[in-house]
């Protein structure tokens, strides 16, 4: 008998391919417009998520399903393509014993430096969050999971770096700026653990253990790389006047998962050394 379980990753970019990389017993098929980037180890499966017509050569029933689309623009209109009629159009075509969608804490409109969690409530301010709300729904309705990444940093994935090394950054540094991160490593990770418990709940966040203001991450980068820091600013920090919010993945971690980098320092760390 055949034990090797069968799994797709549907919009299949860098997180995809990290996950399928973490795998064993898995045969995975990496749907994507484009497949010529994926690695021999994930079998191609060319298709539009945003035509369902090219989905007809897709297989129907799966042993897992995990999401990970991206827009192809940052609008509404390239969101709603993404994340709603994209995942509707997938939905309707598939069966899948375990369905994971790949979200945001963007969903979370708290500005005032509060801690955020799965019981926290959800009212986005923007229109990214509240179409990100609307797809979660749609795959809790399927019976999925939904997982809410904080920011997603790694190789590749460098923009603070590169924005300091341009100089001229300015931070407010009280009251604070809270931001949340997450190494697109342990978001790998957290997807590949999603798919081996027994009984997950329907929903996780995820997130490193350091929450920190913008104006200490940027303090210490700035020291590490040799360039100067960041700029007082009384007024914002770059387009943001609020203080954010605190991210707190406590059900992760207390289903078993474990972090690689437990906080900025040991993930951007590695990516200077």
């Amino acid at each position: 008998m055949n034990s090797t379980r069968r799994l797709l990753i549907a919009g299949c970019g860098d997180l995809g391919i990290r996950l399928a990389g973490r795998l064993d017993g898995w045969s995975v098929t990496g749907l994507r417009r484009n497949t010529a980037r994926l690695p021999e180890t994930i079998t191609p499966q060319a298709a539009d998520l945003a035509r369902p017509e090219t989905l007809s050569g897709l297989a129907r029933e799966w042993d897992a399903v995990v999401y990970t689309a991206t827009p192809g623009e940052r609008s509404e209109a390239g969101y709603r393509a993404a994340y709603v009629q994209g995942l509707e159009h997938l939905l309707g075509h598939i069966k899948a014993g375990r369905f994971i969608f790949v979200s945001s804490t963007a969903v979370y409109g708290q500005d005032d430096g509060e801690w955020v969690d799965e019981d926290s409530a959800a009212e986005p301010g923007a229109f990214n969050g509240r179409i990100l709300l609307e797809a979660e729904g749609l795959a809790r309705e399927f019976g999925g999971i939904a997982l809410r990444f904080s920011g997603i940093y790694g190789p590749g994935r460098d923009w603070l770096l590169r924005t300091l090394r341009a100089g001229g950054v300015t931070c407010r540094r009280q009251p604070p700026v809270w931001t949340n991160r997450i190494h697109a490593e342990d978001c790998a990770g957290a997807l590949a653990h999603l798919l081996t418990l027994e009984k997950p709940d329907d929903l996780y966040v995820a997130s490193d253990r350091c929450p920190a203001p913008r104006w200490e991450v940027l303090s210490w980068l700035a020291a590490r790389m040799g360039v100067p820091g960041p700029v007082e600013s009384e007024d914002d920090c770059g387009d943001h006047r609020g203080q954010g919010k605190r991210v707190l993945a406590d059900r992760l971690f207390g289903s078993g998962f474990a972090l690689q980098y437990p906080d900025y320092r040991a993930g951007y760390g590695e990516m200077l050394a």
